[in-house]
Formats: C-alpha cells, sequence, structure tokens
C-alpha cells in the first residue's frame, strides 16, 4: 500500500526519537519514498547522519541549508506529501500544531501540508494528561488529524503508565490501513447517534447513565474519515467534534434523540445507534425542587421513552443498514442476539460490562459483533478508535453488498 507514497517523517525532540531509525527502514523497505525533517531538538536524541543514510535522503531541520544557503520550502513539502507523519510528537511541538505556532521547519511544513497528518504522541504520563494536552489532542481531532495513541508501559521516567510512542511497526500499519481503505465510505451519509440522555426529575435532578459518548464520537471520526458525510446525535458529553465532515446535533432527552433520529433517517444510507439512550422518563417533571422530607421519600412514577432502535428498525427501507449497541451484564450473547432480532438491525455490537476496560468512562473496548447472517465477530481490548474501524469495516461489507 506504500509504494511509491511521499511520506514525510518529522521527528520531534523527545527519547522515543531513536525508534524512528526503524520507522525509516520500515517505511523504505514498504516501498515509500521518505523525507525526514528534524526539529532542532531532535537531534540530540538521534543523529541525522543515522537517518539520511536510512532515507536516502538528506535530512531538513532547518530553513535554510547552512553551508549553501538554500531555501526549504515548507510550501513545496507540503505539496509533495502523500502523508505527514509526527512521531514521537512532543507535547511542545503538540501544542505548536494545535495553536498554530510555526516557529521551526517540522510545524511550519505541517501548516503547509495537504496530505493527512498522523501525529504518535510520546510523552510521561502526567504530560500526557494534563488538561492542556487534552485540549491540544482534541484539537488536532477536531482538524482532522490521525493521531496514533500511544501505548502504556514504562517511560523514560520509569513510571508506569500512558504515554509511550507506538511502535514502528504499528505506525506502519496505521498507515497501511489508511491507503488500503482511501475514501470506501466517500459518497454515503451515516447517521450516528452517542452518549447519554439526561431525564429532569426536576429543576437540578435528574436521570442519565454514565456513557461518555467516546465510542459513538470514534465512529463518526472513522466514518468521516473514510469519506462519509456523518451527522451526529449527541446528547450531553464533554466532548469536541472531532472531524470538519461531521454534522453535530445536540440533544438532551430521549425524545429529543428520537426525533432528531427519525428526522435526519430517510437521508441515511447506514444508522450506528452507539447512544445509551434513557429507557425511561419522569411522568411528572416538577416544576420546583423537591424539598427533603423528615420520613418519606418521595415516589417518582416513570413513563417509557420512544426506543429510537425498534422505531429505526421499522422505518427503514431496504438498502439501508442498522447497527445496534447492547451493553450487557450478564447473558451476553443471548440479551444481544434478541435484540438483533427484535430491533431489526443487520447487525450488532456487544460488549459486557465483565470484561476489563470495556465499556463507559475507558479509552478502551472489547466487542464481539453479531450479524443477521449469524456470524459472530470476536474483538480484543483495542482503542476505542481501533474498535471503531473494525465496526466501520463490517459496516463497508454490508453497504457493498446493498
Amino acid at each position: 500500500m506504500l509504494k511509491g507514497k511521499h511520506i514525510i517523517l518529522g521527528i520531534t525532540g523527545g527519547i522515543a526519537a531513536y525508534k524512528c531509525a526503524t520507522l525509516t527502514r520500515l517505511l523504505v523497505k514498504a516501498g515509500a519514498e521518505v523525507q525526514v525533517i528534524m526539529t532542532p531538538n531532535a537531534k540530540q536524541f538521534i543523529q541525522p547522519l543515522t537517518l539520511s543514510t536510512l532515507s536516502g535522503k538528506p535530512v531538513i531541520s532547518e530553513f535554510f541549508t547552512a553551508n549553501t544557503g538554500q531555501w526549504n520550502s515548507h510550501v513545496d513539502l507540503g505539496l509533495w506529501a502523500d502523508a505527514l507523519i509526527i512521531a514521537p510528537a512532543t507535547a511542545s511541538t503538540i501544542g505548536k500544531m494545535a495553536n498554530g505556532v510555526a516557529d521551526n521547519m517540522l510545524v511550519t511544513t505541517y501548516l503547509s501540508a495537504k496530505a493527512p497528518v498522523f501525529v504518535a504522541p510520546a510523552m510521561d504520563l502526567d504530560m500526557m494528561r494534563h488538561p492542556s494536552t487534552v485540549r491540544n489532542l482534541d484539537l488536532l481531532r477536531r482538524y482532522g488529524n490521525h493521531i496514533i495513541e500511544p501505548a502504556e508501559g514504562e517511560l523514560a521516567s520509569h513510571l508506569i503508565g500512558k504515554g509511550r510512542m507506538e511502535e514502528p511497526e504499528n505506525i506502519v500499519k496505521a498507515l497501511e490501513r489508511f491507503f488500503s481503505q482511501g475514501q470506501d465510505l466517500l459518497g454515503k451519509r451515516v447517521l450516528i447517534t452517542a452518549g447519554p440522555t439526561i431525564e429532569k426529575i426536576d429543576p437540578v435532578r435528574y436521570i442519565s447513565n454514565f456513557s461518555s459518548g467516546k465510542m459513538g464520537f470514534a465512529l463518526a471520526q472513522e466514518c468521516a474519515g473514510r469519506g462519509a458525510q456523518v451527522t451526529l446525535v449527541a446528547g450531553p458529553v464533554a466532548l469536541d467534534t472531532p472531524h470538519p465532515a461531521i454534522n453535530r446535533i445536540d440533544v438532551t432527552t430521549a425524545i429529543e434523540m428520537h426525533d432528531a433520529v427519525m428526522e435526519a433517517l430517510p437521508q441515511s444510507n447506514a444508522v450506528i445507534l452507539c447512544a445509551a439512550v434513557a429507557d425511561y422518563r419522569v411522568e411528572n417533571v416538577a416544576e420546583k425542587k423537591i424539598k427533603r422530607e423528615k420520613d418519606a421519600a418521595p415516589v417518582i412514577h416513570l413513563t417509557a421513552n420512544p426506543d429510537i432502535a425498534r422505531a429505526v428498525g421499522q422505518a427503514k427501507h431496504p438498502d439501508q443498514v442498522t447497527v445496534g449497541f447492547a451493553l450487557e451484564t450478564d447473558n451476553e450473547q443471548a440479551n444481544a442476539q434478541g435484540k438483533l432480532e427484535r430491533k431489526n438491525l443487520n447487525f450488532i455490537v456487544m460488549n459486557s460490562l465483565r470484561d476489563k476496560n470495556a465499556g463507559f468512562q475507558v479509552d478502551t473496548n472489547k466487542v464481539t459483533i453479531f450479524t443477521d447472517q449469524g456470524e459472530v465477530i470476536e474483538g480484543q481490548c483495542k482503542s476505542k478508535r481501533d474498535v471503531a474501524h473494525d465496526i466501520v469495516d463490517v459496516l463497508h461489507q454490508y453497504l457493498t453488498k446493498k
């Protein structure tokens, strides 16, 4: 998939820069033409001579070549590239990319690049989870960059946590996967629900659940990255819209989500129902805050919310593909397969709260897909972005058949 591709490898000043010798070799071995750009600090961790020998091209670091005064055009480099990889991406460089601080050759080239950009962060765990880094990575996702999530393990500080740059072999796989898919959902319209819904009890209290929306947003980003026009109906979540091709509709209640979905359904080729929708709402919402009584607790009467998945299953036409989610705590397979049939879905994605690192409020998930053709696809625990990739692969197969 990489044969003949023009790849810019941007290396910044982190200890993981040593891995870039292997990354350069693997890219060249795969048939890519590699141009290395290093920040000044990167040269403290790995020698340009090593990388120029492996790539077969002089390494670029400054705007001018010192001995000749030759101008290195960031514009020409940006137009030349089929992909730009920044690995390792330090907190400093991520911040500069997110905020347009073009004070070195690499960031200036990034700002000029027309090609897809892949960012492989590497830093200590406290830097990784600092609010500024989280914000800057969210901004890069919104700009359409592909974030190759760092792994967990022992870091340069000897602490254990998330922040290790992904291994070179996996970075190459991510590139190959991107170029093999291309824009395989181009021209398709995908409707996705994400996050929880909120049902008011009174002006200050509500019924909801622990959904963060991360899985649904990862699915939206995956579909948009593969060329689809995405309508994302999102409950109350603290997430930014991850791609410019996503039309986000914010809702609060299950009824609002139902109405938004049914309005967008006729124009959609596929629907992915990932939201954790409240099954019930309060029958009579109090107009004033319910006061605590000394002896008796208030009695709250509930009534059923619209069943969005069932409504979609009943209204869809034969050319539409519908995907459901089932978060289970017991009898997982039976419950998921029952929902698949009852809701007239093409396939359903099941995950269990009994699996470690799966479910709510985490960045990973482990799912099993059950299809209406009787196929069972077992998944491994992965980042939610990687899980989204696997789910959309199945969706693409259905859309191709349709």
